[in-house]
């Protein structure tokens, strides 16, 4: 054809045979899904499983607590008798767990809890819940707790919730 140029044999001509060449595909579309995919999951990943340790730590299955009937339980443990007799040394420890033995040096609207070896009159611990201040959640997670104890920090993580026995 007059005023194309010459091309090798067996190839058409630059633009076909009369077809306008197609314009090249960018395929960055594709690449920018990819990587905002990407990004999202490494953002939500950790964060689910903190999520999930979180719930499983709170929710202990080894609890060995079996269900009570309802009653009203009071919100903290009352101090001990004055005639009490004085128990063995107790430690100076701030920290209860599960188990724990503790006594109310303080009243029923400002408890002060003390260690103490376990015995009558005493509160066994029968969970601490932490990173709360919700009293109410003994009654479903140690149904067998006849009080509670509230500590409530500044610093809303070091809030916890002590589920609580009468011996």
């Amino acid at each position: 054809m007059p005023g194309q140029q010459p091309t090798p044999w067996g190839q058409p001509p630059p633009g076909g045979y009369g077809i306008p060449p197609a314009a090249p595909v960018k395929k960055t579309g594709g690449r920018i899904a990819l990587i905002v995919t990407l990004v999202v999951l490494l953002v939500l990943c950790p964060c689910l499983g903190l999520a999930g340790w979180a719930v499983w730590k709170i929710a202990d299955p080894s609890d060995d607590v079996a269900p009570r009937p309802s009653s009203s339980a009071p919100v903290f443990p009352p101090a001990l008798p004055s005639d009490a007799p004085p128990s063995a040394a107790p430690t100076p420890d701030r920290e209860f767990a599960r188990g724990d033995c503790v006594v109310n040096e303080g009243t029923e609207e400002n408890a002060e809890l003390r260690k103490v070896p376990c015995g009558p009159n005493t509160y066994q611990v029968l969970l601490r819940i932490p990173a709360t201040t919700d009293g109410d959640r003994c009654e479903t997670l140690a149904p067998q707790a006849t009080a509670n104890y509230v500590h409530d920090n500044s610093v809303d993580l070091f809030d916890y919730v002590l589920c609580l026995k009468k011996r």
